[in-house]
């Protein structure tokens, strides 16, 4: 039986060349708080490249390009998305402060915000932060935050992996941004 869906083609996709990518308005960042594999830096590099982030920042052991595990899992997203290295997440927190940046947590915590319940507004420049695949996002790092995104969850291991986490947020942000001006 044949479908009438047929398989698009990359070049029919009209996707930007890297140098019109990074020329592209964008309102979020993300910042990874002692992740450390770096495949999952990889795949969060490709997240962000598919979901139009202005800068990936990578702290304190986070691993960093050039990697043949992160090019592995980025597909060569780590050359068209920005990224900085800091020593710490705090030090990178202070400069998105000074930027002009909300800064949110994706973690598990009281009083969170349900990820379905966020709605960036589109006058507003935020910074995503996604922590350590174990410990998650640190409590100093948490009590420099605006807010906290929680994702929902149903099973019975209340966690999700960080790049998948990444992923389902990035989504959130890319699809509320589109629906505003």
């Amino acid at each position: 039986m044949k479908t009438p869906f047929i398989k698009t083609e990359n070049q029919a996709l009209g996707r930007p060349d890297i140098d019109t990518f990074k020329s592209i308005d964008k309102r979020f960042v993300v910042v990874l708080d002692e992740v450390r594999s770096a495949h999952n830096v990889g795949s969060i590099f490709r997240s962000s490249d598919a979901f139009l982030v202005e800068e990936l920042l990578l702290c304190g052991i986070t691993p960093t390009p050039p990697s043949k595990e992160i090019r592995k899992t980025a597909l060569g997203a780590e050359q068209s998305v920005v990224w900085s290295k800091w020593p710490s997440t705090l030090e990178a927190i202070t400069e998105l402060k000074q930027r002009g940046y909300q800064i949110w947590a994706i973690e598990q915590a009281s009083s969170a915000t349900d990820l379905g319940d966020f709605m960036p507004l589109s006058d507003k420049k935020y910074a995503l932060i996604f922590g350590n695949e174990v410990f998650g996002v640190d409590q100093e790092v948490i009590d420099q935050c605006d807010g906290v995104i929680e994702i929902a969850q149903g099973g019975t291991k209340h966690s999700l992996n960080v790049s998948v986490s990444a992923g389902v947020v990035l989504w959130h942000c890319f699809s509320q941004n589109q629906k505003t001006p």
